[in-house]
Parts: structure tokens; C-alpha cells; sequence
């Protein structure tokens, strides 16, 4: 049975058994189940026609127990009866006679009793038994969680009876949550050495050792981002305001030519620059004309900052930012905080790299440190969101979402139409998934050539012009970014891709669009430090536009509502919890048909709101002077006197909520699917957790209180239908279809999983295809090598949230999320863990398909495949391909300047079909 501790801030719990008694869990001597006894009592069972489960009820342990002491009992007579052969062998009889003395063997079973390999087998688990306790010491724990198996050689089974075994003596099995941050935990399987307790191994996790491995603890700052190169701000101009700044605000221009800044091949990428060992730069970086930089200049950072203001000062009084800083115990800022100066993810691998020195030859870190790269952009998602389409015309949301349901439902019928059950049963259970999650989200189909690209600034296009080079010169194109507030915040733009500017300083790149800063502006702000945005061919007028609302020309936040003496500034907490509020405010109105004018309020108070924080403005004034509180009266009125909060489908689709702790139904219960509805079976698990009840003064506890454990869910998820959601606008009743189209579907899915049909293994098929079997087993294995590492990652990660948490208790919710993704990828890269795929070529996939390998390790394949390569494996789709004299032809437009756009349309192909094709074949090229 499983005892959960009560204290589960410590993340944990207990593994108990039945019929234990003091230290050993069957007694230390000669019981009754011990050894002979308990294997000749467990035949009389066998023989009498009772199941394992009724010999493990009689006998009060688990079926798992008595599969452990049965084989533990097998193996210590198998032991005897080799040890007594081997020395009759030894005393000179032959294999007949020894056979005879011990009551009648045959001579190849005694020849089997003395096969030395066949010895080792026998002895097998307690070798690993012996292994575990030497990698546990006196007071530490080792992981035996899946994977393990691979590191010892043996197989799961042999573990569990090695553990069984330790168990035996006094050695205790526990599950330890890793906290991750969050409210999401993984569980680590561990056994621990007698007498050592769970909150023993919680207070110190590096007593959790892992069998088999070397690991690598993390070393002073962190296990992260190398410590960034300081860049010598002598080398730095900076171009304010009133000499242009604004254009470029947040771009920072190379010196082409300069090595330790040179962009890694890159025509642009977001970058983090340290400077001086104090201050940071933070934008856009790109090659800036060898003449516009003065001598000893190497960077030439854009500012919209007034002259006067100092480069390196404190706060918002400063054209950069102060790196960041731990906080010591009095509250004080200390000393940089290396493992995360930027405040941002950096990639150790991708985004730090080195550079050849021109001087010495040597290679050098450089100076630069990516956040994004170009072609990452182009990577992201290409769907339209609901807060964006939902305030277009009811007509073109429907399509799209039309569209949307109509590929998953030839997804599905797709699926239903392979032959292989374990293959359909792992592709349905993933269809079901992706289903729950989009009737969540109700991201519609994107439109055709839709595309994300960062925007960069040109400043010698006009304010209907765009430098897009993925798409054709001439066409209409529209431009969305979000938080998006409506039609007034998107502009139309007309395809220039003959600007001399943006050819000489942006030919050839991959994901990026050119447009000058009256246009970023009307993008609600957008600067060029990174922002993104969706670029949609709208050359029909499918997508409506309106002129900028006049309330929010030229309105400017900070002269509007400057900080006044005294004034409680607003924190990162209340600035999140606010933009939402008033993000949901605008979306409800949109939806509900509200007037212009009463929009224009809400957009301008949400446009105080987001730099409420940053710039300490008094955003309570002008949440009444924009009159807040009477939209939510007429707009967000639930209809019992109470009004506020999110109150459209749209927006309270992803609303969370807060339900007793719950889990998916155990196969014992009767399993996760309802085999009628086709629904999830959720069970509550009655968990109890203690948390704090009253703190001092200084924020210490002194009391506790045991309350209810809850599950954090979302509305979309527990509604059975998506109307229930709805506040009843034609609009809401588009998306509810839709989502209840999804719920049907995933459904249909998940009956469908139940019933995929029976798997047969064909040993003929085995030996045709060893080779391809054999290939498949290897790539598991390694695939499986990863868990336990994943695991030490994780264990690790919780070490490293902690301490950096502690450093940083100014840190807010998000960027507790933001430092959780961090730990872990540092921890990952301290301790060598990478997930490796199973990566399944055309003939292995024609051996799983004639059912060469068995059904368990099939699924295992499966759950560590690519499942993006699973089905397209499964469902093959041809994609158009190019002839290699045309794939010559494109990269040579390419290398001449040419856009990909310009490519296409002269070649006659799509964009997408010459990305794939070129981008993939000169990937192979460069592997040799």
C-alpha cells in the first residue's frame, strides 16, 4: 500500500508493506516463508489451483512481493543444487552418476547446473544486490527507477528481486517528489539504507546516488552559461533620441569585421552583451555600414532614451540595464549573479560560442550571447489565436476553425486505417491529447503563407511599406502582434523587397521583415529589441483593418501618469494579474459589440498597465479616469448583480480552477477511459497537505494547518460542453462548436484506443529482419539510459530553484517559472542528460510493420520515438521534391541575393516546398 507523509511540502512519500514486523519484513530467522519453506509452501499453493493473487492474499504481501520471493527462493535452492554438483564434480563422478545422487537428473540438466554462465545467471540479482549496497554506503539512497537496467546489464526483473532482497535486510523503498518550480512534480524511485528517512534524503539530496554513472556536481556560479565576456564600453556609441534613436530603438549595429562580435553566421539574432562587468546590453543585433562607425566604435546601440541620460546608471535612469544581482540577507543587492546576469535564457551550446582570434589564432569566447537566432522565428507557431480571430468577422473564424477540424478529422481517419494495433493504439492516444489541448487553446488553421518573423528597422520604407522577403513583391500583407487589442493595432503594408537599405543589410536572410518605427508603433508599441510578429498575405481583404483608434494617438503613458510622492508602486504580481484582467476587458467587449469609444478606454488604460511597473505610473488613476469599473458593469455582468472577470468562451477558456487533487483511474479501478463515453476517469486521491497558518513579523513561520491537496485545472477541461462557457454572442457559439467538435473527437480517439485490436509477434518476421531488430534494441537502449539521468537532473535542478530562489526573493511568479526552466537545463547539461530519440529508419519501420519485435518493446519504441517521424512513418504524406538541377538553380538565386520569395515564384514551387528541399538537402551536404 502506498502511506503518504502528511507533510508534503517536503515532497514526498512512503512505501509500506503488509505483515511487517520490526526490521525485516518476514522475520530474520527460519520463518515459515523463508527460503525452502517458502518455495515448497508456495508449489503446495501453486499445485492446490490457486492463482498468484490468492497464494499473495493468503500469504498477506503483494503479488510483486511474491513473484520477488519466489524467485529469490528458486535461486538460493538453484545455487545449492549448482554448489552440490559442482562438488561431486569435483570429487571425480560423471555427469550420470552425479545426476543419480541427486535424485534422478538428467545429464543435461546436470550439465546445465554446471555451466559457469549458467551459474552467473542464477547469481545475477545478487550481484546487484551487492552493486545497490556498495553505490548506497551507510546513509544514502540509490535511484532504481526505469532505466536503471541498463546501466547494470540485467534485466527490470532481476532488479526487482535484488531489491526484494535488500529489503530483506532492513534497506526501504521511497518515492521523492522534485518540486520543479512549480505545481507539476516528476517521482523519483529510490532505496534507501536502513534507518536513513525520506526527510533525510529531502533535507540532503546529494545522498540520492545513481548506479553505474559518473556525474557532475555543479561548479561555483552555477552549471549554466559560461561567466559572459565583458565588453569595453570605450568600444560602445550610443545614438539617442534626438539624433535617431527611435528609429532603431532596441537594435544594436556590428562593426562588420569585428571577430569577437561577428554574429556566428547570422545576419541578425537577439542578443545579451555584458559591458564593463556592470551593465548589459538587450536587443536586436545586425551589421551596421563599415562608414557610419566612428574609429574605436564596435557597436552602435539605438536608444529611444533622451540625451543626457547616462549609459551605465541605476534603474530606468540608464541606457542599459544593470546586470542582475543576488539579494543578501538585510535586502541589499550583492555581488552579479553570473549563472543568470541577463535575466534571460541563454543556451550554453547554441547561444555562446567562440570565435577565431585574428591576432593569436586561438579560439576565444565571444562577446556575444544569443537569446534567438534567425530561422528560429520561422520554427514557431503558425495557427491564429482566438484572441485575435474571434474580433475578425464571424465568417472567416468559421472557416478557419473549419478548416482546423476537418485535417484532424482526416488525421483520424488516417490513423484508423493502419493495420498495426500497437502503432494506431500510440497514435490514437496522442490524437486524443492534441485534441484535449486544442479545444483548450481554439487556435484556428493558420491562412495560407502565414508566417512569424522578428521585426527589424528600416527606416527608409515608407508607412505602407514592408521589406518581407518570404513573401512576394507588391502583395498586401497585414501585421499582427500580440497581446493583440483589436483591428485599430493592425496594419496593412504593401510588399517592397527593392529597398536598397533592407537588401544590403538583410539579402538572404530567413526570418525577418523590415518596417520603419511609425508602423512599429502602431503595432501598440512594438520596439525592435525582438518583437515578433504574424505577417499574413491579405491581398482579398479577408482580414479587416481599421484606422488607430484617435484616443491613442500620440497618448503617452508616462507623461499621462507620472509616479506621484508617496505613491505605492505597482509589483510584477499585480502588473501580471492586471494586464490579464484588462486584456479579458477588451477581449469581452470586442466579442459583446462594444463602441469604439469604450474600447479606446480599456486599450489605453491596459497601454498605462504594462508599464505601470517598469516606469512606476499611477495606473489606479487611470483605471478611473478611463472608467474601468463601469465597463466591467456593462460589459462582464455575470447576471446575478455581480460583475467582472472573464465572461466570453474566449477568454474563460483557459481561465484556471482550483478542484480536489485528482488523477487518472488506475487499471485496477477499471482503467483512465470510460468504454462508453470515451472520457478521461479522473479519481480524487484524498490527499492532505500541511501548510503554513501564521508567520512573525519577519515572515517566518510559527504555525502550520493540514488542508485538502488541489488539482489546478482549466475551465475548458471540466465543462462537458463548451456552451457552459458561453455568454451567448454568435461569435462564442462559433468556437463552442468547434471545441466541442474537439471533445467529440478526442473521445471517439480514446474508444478507439481501447479497441485497436489484438498484437501477434511473428518470429519468422524476427529473423528476416535481425539486423534492423537488432539496430532498434540498441537505439532503445541508449534512448533508455537517459531516465535515470533525466531523473539526477531533476534532483539536482530542485537544489539549484532553491538556492537561486533564496538569492532572489524579489523574484515574481513568472520569473520563478523563467528560473525553473533555467535549473533544469543547467542541470541537464551538468549531469550529461539529453533525451535521444529512437530514430527509426525506412527499413526498421518495414520490420515493425511485419511485426519483428515484440509488442512491449514496440510500445517502448514508440514512447521514445520522434512522434512527429511516427506519423509520418505511419501516414505518409509526399511532399513535393525538387530535381537536384533545380535545388542547384535555387541556391545559386540564393547566394546571388535573390529572396526566398523570388526564388519560389521564379522556379514555379511554394516557399515552404524550396525550404524543405534546399534547407534540407544542404544539411546533408555539409554532413559529407
Amino acid at each position: 500500500m502506498i502511506i503518504k507523509t502528511d507533510d508534503v511540502s517536503d515532497g514526498l512519500m512512503h512505501y509500506g508493506i503488509k505483515r511487517r514486523s520490526g526490521r525485516y519484513p518476514w522475520g530474520s530467522g527460519e520463518q515459515a516463508y523463508q527460503h525452502e519453506d517458502f518455495y515448497k509452501r508456495y508449489l503446495d499453493l501453486k499445485n492446490s489451483g490457486l492463482t498468484e493473487k490468492e497464494i499473495a492474499d493468503s500469504m498477506g504481501i503483494t503479488t510483486t512481493k511474491l513473484r520477488a520471493r519466489r524467485t529469490i527462493a528458486y535461486n538460493e535452492q538453484l545455487a545449492q543444487r549448482q554448489h552440490r554438483a559442482y562438488e561431486l564434480e569435483k570429487k571425480g563422478y560423471s555427469r550420470a552418476k552425479i545426476g543419480e545422487i541427486m535424485g534422478g537428473l538428467n545429464e543435461s540438466t546436470v550439465r546445465s547446473l554446471l555451466n559457469p554462465s549458467s551459474r552467473a545467471r542464477a547469481n545475477a540479482s545478487t550481484i546487484i544486490a551487492n552493486n545497490l549496497k556498495e553505490t548506497i554506503g551507510k546513509d544514502g539512497a540509490v535511484d532504481i527507477g526505469k532505466g536503471v537496467e541498463q546501466y547494470l546489464g540485467y534485466s527490470q526483473d532481476k532488479l526487482k528481486v535484488a531489491v526484494a532482497m535488500l529489503e530483506e535486510e532492513g534497506y526501504t523503498t521511497h518515492y521523492i517528489y522534485t518540486k520543479m518550480g512549480g505545481p507539476n512534480h516528476t517521482t523519483v524511485k529510490v532505496l534507501a539504507a536502513p534507518g536513513v528517512t525520506v526527510r533525510d534524503l529531502v533535507n540532503d539530496r546529494s545522498k540520492i546516488k545513481n548506479i553505474g554513472m559518473s556525474l557532475d556536481e555543479p561548479h561555483e556560479g552555477g552549471v549554466g552559461i559560461k561567466k559572459p565576456v565583458s565588453l569595453d564600453s570605450k568600444r560602445l556609441g550610443v545614438v539617442y533620441a534626438e539624433d535617431g534613436g527611435t528609429e532603431r530603438d532596441g537594435v544594436m549595429l556590428i562593426r562588420p569585421g569585428a571577430a569577437d562580435l561577428e554574429l556566428g553566421g547570422s545576419h541578425y539574432a537577439q542578443v545579451r552583451i555584458n559591458v564593463d562587468n556592470s551593465h548589459y546590453l538587450k536587443g536586436m543585433a545586425m551589421y551596421g555600414d563599415p562608414d557610419q562607425f566612428p574609429d574605436g566604435v564596435d557597436i552602435i546601440f539605438n536608444t529611444n532614451k533622451k540625451r543626457g541620460t547616462p549609459i551605465e546608471g541605476t534603474g530606468d535612469n540608464s541606457v542599459l540595464k544593470p546586470l542582475k544581482r543576488v539579494t543578501n540577507p538585510d535586502g541589499t543587492k550583492g555581488d552579479v549573479d553570473w549563472s543568470n546576469p541577463f535575466g534571460a535564457t541563454i543556451d550554453p551550446i547554441k547561444g555562446q560560442y567562440e570565435y577565431d582570434d585574428p591576432k593569436t589564432g586561438k579560439k576565444k569566447q565571444s562577446l556575444v550571447n544569443k537569446v534567438n537566432d534567425e530561422g528560429d522565428w520561422d520554427d514557431w507557431s503558425r495557427s491564429l489565436p482566438s484572441q485575435m480571430l474571434s474580433k475578425q468577422d464571424i465568417s472567416l473564424a468559421k472557416r478557419q476553425l473549419g478548416i482546423d477540424l476537418d485535417r484532424r478529422q482526416r488525421d483520424y481517419d488516417e490513423i484508423m486505417a493502419l493495420e498495426n494495433p500497437v502503432v494506431k493504439a500510440n497514435l490514437l492516444k496522442s490524437f486524443s491529447d492534441e485534441c484535449d489541448s486544442a479545444a483548450i487553446h481554439m487556435k484556428a488553421a493558420a491562412m495560407p503563407r502565414q508566417r512569424t518573423q522578428v521585426i527589424l528597422p528600416i527606416p527608409s520604407l515608407k508607412d505602407n511599406e514592408i521589406y518581407a522577403p518570404n513573401f512576394r513583391p507588391g502583395e498586401k500583407v497585414i501585421l499582427i502582434r500580440f497581446p493583440h487589442g483589436g483591428k485599430f493595432e493592425i496594419p496593412e503594408l504593401t510588399v517592397n523587397n527593392n529597398n536598397k537599405e533592407a537588401r544590403a543589410a538583410l539579402s538572404g536572410s530567413k526570418d525577418c521583415v523590415g518596417i520603419n518605427a511609425k508602423v512599429a508603433e502602431r503595432l501598440s508599441g512594438a520596439d525592435f529589441d525582438g518583437d515578433n510578429v504574424l505577417v499574413i498575405p491579405n491581398n482579398r481583404g479577408e482580414i479587416k483593418t481599421r484606422s488607430a483608434l484617435e484616443g491613442l494617438k500620440n497618448f503617452d503613458p508616462k507623461t499621462a501618469y507620472p509616479k506621484y510622492e508617496g505613491m505605492r508602486v505597482m509589483t510584477k504580481r499585480e502588473k501580471g494579474r492586471e494586464m490579464g484582467i484588462v486584456s479579458n476587458l477588451i477581449t469581452d467587449m470586442t466579442i459583446k459589440g462594444a463602441p469604439w469609444e469604450d474600447i479606446e478606454k480599456a486599450v489605453r488604460h491596459s497601454m498605462v498597465v504594462i508599464d505601470a511597473e517598469k516606469h512606476e505610473l499611477n495606473w489606479k488613476q487611470s483605471e478611473r479616469d478611463n472608467q474601468i469599473d463601469l465597463l466591467k458593469q456593462k460589459w462582464q455582468s455575470r447576471g446575478d448583480g455581480k460583475y467582472g472577470g472573464a465572461s466570453t468562451l474566449i477568454s474563460r477558456s483557459k481561465s484556471t480552477e482550483r478542484v480536489p487533487e485528482r488523477e487518472l483511474r488506475s487499471a485496477k479501478e477499471g482503467g483512465w477511459i470510460d468504454p462508453e463515453t470515451g472520457e478521461k476517469v479522473y479519481v480524487e486521491t484524498g490527499r492532505e497537505k500541511v501548510v503554513p497558518a501564521k508567520k512573525d513579523k519577519d515572515g517566518k513561520v510559527i504555525s502550520w494547518k493540514t488542508v485538502p491537496a488541489e488539482s489546478v485545472t482549466v475551465k475548458m477541461d471540466l465543462a462537458k460542453d463548451a456552451y457552459e462557457l458561453s455568454s451567448g454572442t454568435a461569435m462564442e457559439g462559433i468556437y463552442a462548436d468547434y471545441a466541442n467538435s474537439l471533445k467529440s473527437l478526442a473521445n471517439q480517439a480514446r474508444k478507439s484506443y481501447l479497441n485497436a485490436g489484438s498484437f501477434k509477434y511473428d518470429p519468422q518476421a524476427a529473423k528476416t529482419y535481425s539486423q534492423e531488430v537488432s539496430s532498434l534494441k540498441a537505439k532503445l537502449n541508449t534512448a533508455l539510459k537517459n531516465a535515470p539521468l533525466e531523473r539526477k537532473a531533476e534532483l539536482l535542478s530542485d537544489s539549484l530553484y532553491e538556492a537561486k530562489k533564496a538569492a532572489h526573493p524579489e523574484y515574481e511568479k513568472d520569473d520563478l517559472k523563467k528560473l525553473a526552466n533555467r535549473c533544469l537545463n543547467e542541470a541537464r547539461i551538468a549531469v550529461g542528460a539529453k533525451k535521444q530519440l529512437v530514430d527509426i529508419t525506412d527499413k526498421e519501420w518495414e520490420a515493425i510493420q511485419h511485426r519483428a519485435v515484440s509488442k512491449n518493446t514496440l510500445q517502448q519504441i514508440l514512447q521514445n520515438a520522434d512522434p512527429d517521424r511516427v506519423k509520418q512513418l505511419a501516414t505518409p504524406k509526399q511532399g513535393v521534391a525538387m530535381s537536384a538541377s533545380l535545388i542547384a538553380r535555387a541556391r545559386s538565386m540564393l547566394n546571388r541575393g535573390y529572396t526566398q520569395a523570388e526564388v519560389a515564384d521564379r522556379l514555379g514551387v511554394s516557399i515552404d516546398t524550396l525550404k524543405r528541399n534546399v534547407t534540407t538537402k544542404t544539411k546533408v551536404a555539409d554532413n559529407g
